[in-house]
């Protein structure tokens, strides 16, 4: 049993575009070839937008999909697929239109409204499927629909609510609906029409003024709001004008307010009836005209010197028979000054203030605008001095002053000067401040400031301020005499200059080791100073600097020079001196040696004489000895040197501990035993010599 499939075909009845309500089938057709007449199972499935819709099993090569009403959502793109002995055939999706869509129903909860109420409708597509979007239109006579829309994703219908609204009559309301498909929208027809009546809670408020909406300064004035409730639970009248609410009532039907007119009672005015979302109101002007202008406050002299007479007068411009009285302004409230149109006083500072004059006449009150009044108390002299408490400055930096005046009524005009050159001027209560940036060497004084205000009295002048400019040091050297080599027991002189700097100048010396150590310190009026450093020592070896400054705070040191201590010409000559000492006793004891042994190898006679020589080799010294060997005999030395080292001893006392250690390498001749008296030869011998103060 061999079979294949030709081809798999959908066929739509009655076509592709299907008109809604009328009846639609997709037909699925496998074309198979067969090698013999058998029958074969086929699964077809029919799908809509990848989802099945349809599933049977037959032994035709055809399956139908019936669907009796065609509806919206039918509309979309149809695929078939036939599985048969284990092959597949398939067909790719048509797409399918159901043009236009069921009408929906309308309904609302009430036919009659009052204004402020809400009406709820309801939208429906029973034989819809979502998804939808419902659109809700209310209609009133003469206006624009208002229109509300509502998505659903899962019911065919929706439900909305509309206000009620203050002028609304007779409201006239429809639905429809939209469904998105892959050619565009879908619209539905408009539903059926339904009418809502709408009656009024309570009527427009009506306003009436009395006497008139024209009135004049000091008449009454009266208003009335009135309106027609059908409920007066919960109603609420409110006269008001501009943003200020003047009366109010609840629970009544009427308001009254009245007022005695001004000028500034000019304006709109509301009356607003409110009932729960219902509000209606009514407008209507008033025009108050003057019944007297307002006074006007002169005087005699708005800034004047303490002790002098101010004179006020209040007056109304083609007016009379006004009551005046002249007021001062104050923060706890007006202080009366006088119940009349002239006011005559002799002033001092604490008068400076606001003042304004007041007129009345029917019981109507106005006041002038506000005069302002100084009184002035003379500056006194001023102090100029420096912020920082010292009159000086370092080179460089800035410099803050300070002008001050402990009397003296403000605003207070300072000037500062430096020499005749104004530098700054400053409006301030007590005091200003100036700031120098730009010192030089030759700002040395000429600071001053002055003070004035608006007393008659003029400008008061500080004393001249100097002030002492220090230059930092610049540039500090040291150097020494004898410089570099210094002779152990020599003076030293250590000379420490700078370039430039201020005196008096702190000068230090200080001596390089494991720790700074400060060796000396002077303050000179000078811009050098000689050290004198007596009796240098070995241990004096070392590098010096020294270190310079001044009141400007700055430390500036030297580069840094080395001495070397050196033994001096004459301990070099002892040394030698004590050295060849030295060689000469060894040489004479190395002779002493080779002649005893000479002398035992003749005989007995020479032994014993050579016997009875040697004691007198330890106790005396011997003569010069007649040779090319020039040395000196060992006992001579032995002698001496015990001598001069006791006499070293005894001199140096407790200095011996801390004597020095020096080693010198010296050339000295050697005697040869076996020729005589001399052979030369070099050989190093190092003497330790232990060296004192001495």
């Amino acid at each position: 049993q061999v079979f294949t499939f030709n081809k798999v075909e959908i066929r739509v009845q009655p076509s592709l575009e299907v008109e809604n309500g009328a009846p639609m089938a997709i037909i699925c057709h496998a074309d198979i070839s067969k090698n013999t007449d058998f029958r074969l199972k086929h699964n077809f499935t029919i799908s809509k937008d990848g989802k099945p819709v349809f599933v049977t099993v037959s032994d035709k090569e055809d399956a139908r999909y019936e669907i009796p009403v065609a509806r919206s959502s039918h509309t979309g793109e149809y695929g078939c697929t036939v599985r048969a002995g284990g092959k597949l055939g398939y067909r790719d999706p048509v797409y399918v239109r159901v043009v236009g869509m069921t009408k929906p129903i309308l309904t609302a909860d009430k036919k009659e409204a009052l204004e402020g109420e809400v009406v709820k409708l309801r939208c429906e597509l029973p034989e819809e499927a979502p998804p939808l979007v419902f659109f809700f239109r209310k209609t009133k006579t003469n206006s624009a629909p208002k229109i509300k829309s509502v998505p659903e994703q899962t019911q065919n219908f929706s439900e909305v609510e509309f206000y009620v609204e203050e002028g609304d009559n007779i409201l006239q309301f429809d639905c429809f609906a939209k469904r998105q498909v892959k050619s565009g929208w879908e619209s539905s027809q408009d539903s059926n029409q339904t009418l809502v009546t709408v009656k009024e809670p309570f009527v427009k408020p009506t306003l009436i003024t009395k006497p008139s909406s024209n009135v004049t300064e000091g008449d009454q004035i009266r208003f009335e709001c009135l309106t027609v409730v059908a409920q007066i639970h919960n109603i609420e009248i409110i006269i008001q004008k501009n943003r200020t609410i003047l009366n109010s009532v609840r629970d009544k039907n009427f308001l009254n307010y009245s007022t005695v007119a001004t000028q500034e009672d000019s304006g709109e005015y509301l009356c607003k009836v409110e009932q729960g979302a219902v509000s209606k109101t009514t407008k209507v002007n008033v025009f108050v005209s003057e019944l007297f202008p307002k006074p006007v406050l002169s005087a005699s002299m708005t800034n004047l010197d303490e002790s002098k007479s101010l004179i006020l007068s209040c007056s109304i411009k083609g007016f009379r028979g006004a009551n005046f009285s002249i007021v001062r302004k104050s923060s706890r409230g007006d202080i009366l000054l006088e119940k009349s149109r002239v006011f005559e006083n002799r002033v001092n500072v604490n008068d400076t203030g606001s003042y304004t004059c007041k007129a009345e006449v029917k019981g109507i009150v106005k006041e002038s605008e506000p005069v302002r009044i100084n009184v002035y108390a003379p500056v006194s002299k001023p102090t100029l001095s420096v912020v920082s408490g010292s009159p000086e400055v370092i080179l460089g930096k800035p410099l803050q002053l300070i002008c001050h005046s402990v009397m003296g009524t403000p605003p207070i005009m300072f000037t500062f000067y430096k020499g005749d050159e104004i530098k700054k001027n400053v409006t301030n209560d007590t005091y200003a401040t100036f700031l120098d940036e730009d010192i030089g060497l030759n700002d040395n004084g000429g600071y001053k400031c002055d003070a004035r205000n608006n007393h008659s009295s003029g400008v008061k002048t500080s004393n001249i301020l100097n002030v002492t400019v220090i230059v930092p040091i610049r540039d500090a050297s040291l150097g020494s005499i004898p410089y570099g080599e210094v002779e152990v027991g020599s003076d030293t002189a250590f000379l420490c200059s700078v370039k430039e700097g201020s005196w008096p100048i702190d000068f230090k010396f200080f001596k390089k080791t494991d720790h700074e150590v400060l060796l000396h310190e002077v303050r000179e009026y000078s811009d050098r100073t000689i050290w004198h450093k007596k009796t240098m020592k070995r241990k004096d070896t070392g590098t010096y600097y020294c270190m310079a400054s001044n009141r400007a705070s700055v430390n500036v040191r030297s580069h840094p020079i080395t001495i070397s201590v050196i033994l001096a010409a004459w301990q070099k000559g002892v040394i030698a001196a004590f050295v060849l000492t030295a060689m000469a006793g060894a040489g004479a004891v190395a002779l002493w040696w080779f002649l005893r042994k000479k002398k035992k190898a003749k005989g007995s006679s020479m032994e014993m004489s050579g016997s009875a020589l040697a004691p007198n080799l330890t106790s005396e010294k011997l003569p010069r000895q007649p040779s090319d060997g020039n040395f000196y005999s060992g006992s001579g030395y032995i002698e001496d040197n015990e001598n001069h080292m006791k006499s070293t001893d005894e001199s140096k006392g407790p200095d011996l501990e801390s004597a020095e250690v020096d080693y010198t390498e010296v050339e000295v001749s050697t005697l040869d035993p076996h020729r005589a008296p001399e052979q030369k030869g070099t050989e190093t011998v190092y003497s330790e010599i232990r060296k004192t103060n001495n």
